[in-house]
């Protein structure tokens, strides 16, 4: 491929993390900086389907709903200039995290316990949240998929930043990944 040809192409970029880390909030700036189509797998999946993440748990189950996230990344979205804000659990599935680095960008979002705890208590659409003692339930998620997380892209923190100064790392790290990216993918 030619370098001109290189340079019209524009891999998704993929934001993975917890939920609550920031993923859609800094993704949609993200977009409208890069120029790129913004897409929320969940928001996706819930129009698709017609319901709401929570009746799909509830109706289906959480395996049901992990197909339709898989059904997603393989071929409900364009293949380039995305912006793509992944649900919490997405990156966490069997073969994923390679999956989305195959298709495009992957960065990771981070941020501290306490803020997750926070951030997700002011959010009722969130199911894996919807027990006894939801705190208790980050912490225990959180520490089961923190490692898949660390692995699967390039990390950035949240925490204790403005959201115009984690866009503009965000910017910067999408840029050098890119780079590599393309270099890697020669033929995409």
């Amino acid at each position: 491929m030619c370098l001109k040809q290189q340079k019209q192409r524009q891999p998704n970029l993929y934001l993975v993390g917890f939920m609550g880390v920031g993923k859609s909030a800094i993704g949609r700036r993200v977009a409208s900086e890069l120029g790129y189509r913004f897409l929320d797998s969940d928001y996706c999946i819930e129009q698709q389907v017609g319901k709401k993440i929570p009746a799909i748990f509830a109706e289906s189950g959480e395996a049901h709903f992990r197909l339709l996230e898989r059904e997603f990344i393989e071929s409900g979205h364009p293949g380039d200039g995305c912006v793509v804000s992944c649900g919490g659990g997405l990156v966490v599935q069997p073969g994923m995290s390679d999956r989305l680095k195959e298709k495009g960008v992957v960065i990771c979002l981070f941020a501290s316990l306490d803020s997750i705890i926070e951030r997700t208590s002011r959010n009722k659409n969130r199911p894996l949240l919807n027990v006894a003692d939801p705190a208790a339930q980050v912490r225990s998620l959180l520490k089961e998929r923190e490692p898949i997380y660390m692995q699967a892209g390039a990390c950035i923190t949240t925490d204790g930043r403005s959201i115009p100064e984690v866009v503009r790392h965000l910017l910067r790290t999408y840029k050098s990944c890119k780079r590599d990216y393309l270099k890697s993918h020669p033929g995409q």
